[in-house]
């Protein structure tokens, strides 16, 4: 009788431990169930124009820049698309007269733009390079820097944003871009000029008082020397249509601005440097 006894307790004991058991593993199959439909919700909400080397955006307008993206979703042979990773050793040294610029401008106004502050210039403002007259319209930041050098990134980098006046191509204007990379180290006077008058919330504009922001300024910190040293080639806009109509121009010499300086900038407008694009059979001068 108490073997039996004893058997009848043991098979109860090892009932109660399958009833465990199997509550057990069906409560986590609720888990996995419930974090796998938990995972499709997340998959479906998220933005379908997301693709290969496409990144979320971090400033106020994240949706904005979902839909702007940061790469076309695949590389084509023929795309002369901006930004590129400069790799010194592969650019071509063998060229004829080096590119000279010079800038006539005033400041107009500063905004938030939410991806990008943009500084706008006044009406008139030009580039001259060359021979050729470019209207200047406007210069704006990345951060971090969209143009990689060996494979580098910089916290920042400045585009001064210029348009061929004679093309007459109102639907695929002819683009100059002259870009100037930032690293951290001391304040940086002409960024000190205009970023405490950039506006807090995102779409609004301040007018800014003539002569309060010059140009020529940021320029005063490059030697004279290093002013003709830089990196050349031919590009697109890095933010929609990407028109392949750009004339970059990538200057050598690595401007410094505060730390402060530059945070406070990343602070307004987040991440927005677009991935670098494949080089393809473009030539890089290097001047």
């Amino acid at each position: 009788m108490k073997s039996i006894h004893h058997h009848k307790r043991f098979a109860i004991v090892i009932a109660i431990a399958m009833f465990f058991l199997g509550a057990c593993n069906s409560e986590e199959k609720g888990k996995t169930r419930s974090v796998s439909s938990t995972l499709e919700t997340e998959r479906a909400t998220e933005d379908t124009s997301i693709n290969d080397n496409e990144v979320r955006a971090e400033a106020p307008d994240a949706q904005a820049k979902k839909e702007q993206g940061y790469a076309l979703p695949h590389h084509a042979h023929d795309f002369a698309q901006s930004p590129i990773n400069i790799i010194t050793k592969q650019t071509d040294k063998s060229h004829g007269e080096p590119i000279s610029f010079l800038f006539h401008s005033d400041i107009n106004a500063a905004e938030n733009l939410g991806h990008t502050i943009q500084v706008d210039f006044k009406p008139g403002s030009t580039c001259i390079v060359n021979g050729k007259d470019y209207s200047s319209k406007q210069f704006h930041f990345h951060t971090p820097s969209e143009h990689l050098v060996d494979g580098m990134t910089f916290p920042m980098e400045m585009h001064i944003v210029n348009i061929l006046t004679d093309s007459g191509k109102k639907d695929n204007p002819s683009y100059l871009v002259v870009a100037l990379l930032f690293k951290m180290g001391a304040e940086n006077n002409f960024l000190k000029e205009f970023l405490n008058n950039i506006p807090k919330r995102e779409g609004e504009k301040n007018e800014l008082p003539l002569g309060q922001v010059r140009l020529e300024d940021v320029f005063s910190q490059i030697p004279k020397n290093e002013m003709k040293s830089y990196y050349a080639y031919k590009g697109s806009l890095t933010t929609p249509p990407y028109t392949e109509s750009v004339q970059w121009v990538i200057l050598k010499y690595i401007v410094q601005a505060s730390e402060e300086q530059i945070l406070q900038i990343e602070r307004m407008e987040g991440n927005n440097a677009r991935h670098v694009q494949a080089v393809n059979n473009r030539k890089i001068f290097s001047y």
